[in-house]
């Protein structure tokens, strides 16, 4: 959530870094709501401050003996009685106005940090750098990884649609081992690179998608539980990061790091047409997640290593991808700067999302009530968050189905998963 100080004393700022997103953002709407606040807030102080007034003379004159009928303590009783009556009225326009301030604010993407490159849209994210060209597949004729994950009994679609819909998977066998494995292959590797492992619920409030920025905007992409105030979790970014919503932390607490395997869920609203096939784009899919919990004066250094430990697992699984970071007009709702990881799918001849690495700086930090204390210092600091996957299972088996197919029709299984299947090939 955007400061709302900032909006005030410096509109044309950020209106202007607003419309980099390539999106029109009217602050005007709230900055009048803004003014009627103040109104209100100071005709509420002044009402409260003849109250109490009124009070201390009432109990004056008592004290120094005045008949409590006498016709100025009776004026001053109808006075208060009056200024009672107001303040009941002001109670409810407060809150109204309150309320839509907060909706607007709510409403507000992040700003773009100052180095993220402006553009109107995918096409012009910039390259960063690509890794693993050695390892490109040497073969041809490869088949898409739903067509090998079928064929090796693996992987089965109709069947999930049975018990389910489109866009499930049901994993068979091998199939259900990979999965297995790659989930413990990534949480052993991010443990060791010092993330606290936690498994937080896989059902969340509206207040913990509120936080995280996922609602009110994104409230169709979600799965929402009928009779409660819960839904599926969308990815671990929401469950991991709230746990700290509404606490003031230790300033020698932080940097906070943890990954979390979670399964996800998601509508995908928006996106139907789209990857139809295969596992890129499911309701359903299981990711590990990394989450940090920063100081505002680390967090920039702490994007970067995030960015590497996520790079870390592709590297250790020798598939090849490229490191992006979006423009201002691709950027994430809640992020001010934002790196993909893409990795090879050569069945489409293009490189596929895997991992957003994002720091949202103190805009999920706001919306949830993240702070921090400093020793020897006054007042609350707001922490910064940012999040990543390390990685998405489901994308990370689809790349291994593809990139390592091998001329007798069998998938090797890559070096570092090895140990986990006690198996070399499907």
């Amino acid at each position: 959530m955007l400061e709302l100080k900032q909006i005030r004393e410096s509109p044309e700022l950020v209106q202007t870094r607003l419309q980099r997103r390539s999106a029109e953002y009217d602050l005007k709407p709230i900055l009048e709501l803004n003014r009627q606040q103040q109104e209100l807030e100071s005709a509420r102080t002044r009402l409260q401050a003849r109250s109490n007034e009124i009070g201390k003379l009432i109990g004056q004159k008592m004290q120094a003996g005045s008949d409590p009928k006498s016709p100025e303590i009776q004026s001053l009783k109808e006075e208060g009685n009056q200024i009672k009556t107001q303040l009941s009225e002001l109670e409810p326009q407060e809150k109204e106005v309150k309320n839509k301030q907060l909706s607007f604010l709510l409403s507000f993407p992040n700003l773009p940090s100052e180095s993220t490159p402006i553009g109107k849209s995918e096409q012009e994210n910039v390259e960063i750098r690509r890794w693993g060209d050695e390892y490109l597949p040497k073969i041809s004729n490869l088949l898409p990884h739903w067509e090998m994950g079928e064929k090796l009994g693996i992987l089965q679609f109709n069947r999930a649609v049975k018990v389910a819909q489109s866009r499930f998977v049901n994993l068979v066998g091998a199939g259900a081992a990979l999965e297995r494995a790659l989930i413990s292959f990534m949480l052993d590797q991010q443990t060791a690179a010092g993330y606290l492992e936690v498994m937080p619920p896989a059902l969340v409030n509206s207040q913990s998608l509120t936080g995280t920025s996922q609602l009110p905007k994104f409230a169709e992409e979600s799965f929402k539980c009928e009779g409660d105030d819960l839904w599926l979790s969308p990815t671990a970014e929401v469950p991991v990061t709230n746990l700290y919503r509404e606490e003031i932390l230790d300033a020698a607490s932080l940097p906070i790091h943890h990954c979390a395997y979670t399964p996800c869920f998601r509508r995908e609203a928006g996106s139907y047409g789209k990857d139809t096939r295969g596992l890129i784009r499911l309701h359903q899919f299981n990711k590990v997640e990394l989450v940090k919990i920063v100081h505002p004066e680390t967090s920039q250094q702490e994007h970067e290593s995030l960015v590497r430990d996520a790079e870390a697992i592709l590297q250790a699984l020798k598939l090849p991808y490229r490191v992006v970071e979006l423009c201002t007009g691709d950027l994430g709702f809640g992020a001010a700067k934002c790196y993909d990881l893409e990795v090879w799918l050569p069945s489409s001849n293009t490189y596929r999302e895997i991992s957003s690495c994002s720091n949202f700086t103190d805009f999920q930090a706001r919306r949830a009530g993240i702070r921090f204390r400093e020793p020897g210092k006054k007042g609350t600091r707001l922490a910064h968050t940012l999040n990543g996957s390390g990685l998405a299972i489901g994308r990370t088996m689809a790349a291994i189905l593809e990139n390592y197919q091998q001329s007798d029709g069998t998938v090797k299984i890559p070096e570092a998963l090895q140990p986990y299947l006690r198996r070399e090939v499907l």
